[in-house]
């Protein structure tokens, strides 16, 4: 748990797939070949399931662990665990210098991701961001049970047994003082219901209707703070979390 020092501080939650890096790099799709494959692989009917999975569930794996008991490990270590990663994505300098430049006496900057860890862990050291990102929370697939963005136990201060959710473990009893992006609408819209503070969506382009197992299948933007095109954007947007000489 973070010192009372630390918790008192604002807190910028960064969603990683696809807001980290652009959706133009295609990673979604990859993503997509991995889980429709998985499912095959059970002689299920790929299309169908995962899609319906990811509706029901937000993610495909948690109805894959619900209905047809597979190891979620195994899953993730087929699927996320074999993304080429090192070949598409690289360090970006504008997106590092963004990190470097959020004024740490007053906000701490973590990662929220649906990913589990070896994945999110993963993509942050290929973008050159693991330093900068003091800590991730993320899917425990091992927990039968998991939760994820957007449902409201993901976010809120919630304990059950070992699954300490994200407000827990960042120890922020006002969650006011969050600042969220991500490339769901869903998923800001959600944190923004439970009172977050800011809840920015990063939207680079038009969303790829054609993915639906990863895409968030937006239903219009409302009840969100701002909609930014660029990371860069956020200087301007949380122009008081960042230090002075950096604006």
């Amino acid at each position: 748990m973070p010192s009372n020092a630390e918790s008192s501080k604002s807190i910028v939650w960064l969603d990683i797939d696809n807001t980290l890096y652009p959706p133009s790099m295609r990673i979604h799709d990859l993503m997509a070949e991995r889980i429709f494959a998985y499912f095959r692989s059970l002689d299920l009917d790929a299309e169908t399931l995962a899609n319906r999975y990811y509706k029901d569930y937000g993610l495909a794996i948690r109805g894959l662990v619900r209905h047809h008991q597979i190891d979620p490990l195994d899953f993730d270590r087929k699927c996320d665990g074999t993304l080429p990663l090192d070949d598409i994505l690289k360090p970006d300098p504008d997106t590092i210098q963004l990190l470097k430049d959020f004024d740490r006496e007053k906000t701490r900057v973590w990662a929220l991701t649906n990913a589990y860890k070896d994945h999110a862990n993963r993509v942050l050291k290929v973008l050159g961001l693991s330093d900068l990102v003091e800590r991730v929370v993320f899917c425990d697939y091992t927990d039968p049970q998991f939760s994820c963005k957007p449902e409201p136990l993901f976010y809120q201060r919630f304990k059950t047994n070992l699954v300490v959710k994200a407000l827990d473990q960042a120890g922020v009893k006002d969650p006011s003082k969050c600042y969220f992006i991500d490339d769901s609408l869903k998923n800001v819209v959600a944190a923004k219901k439970l009172g977050w503070g800011s809840c920015v969506l990063y939207r680079e382009s038009t969303p790829d209707s054609g993915n639906p197992v990863v895409s968030s299948g937006d239903q219009g933007i409302t009840d969100i703070d701002a909609t930014v095109t660029s990371l860069q954007e956020l200087r301007t947007v949380w122009s008081h979390l960042f230090k002075k000489d950096s604006m």
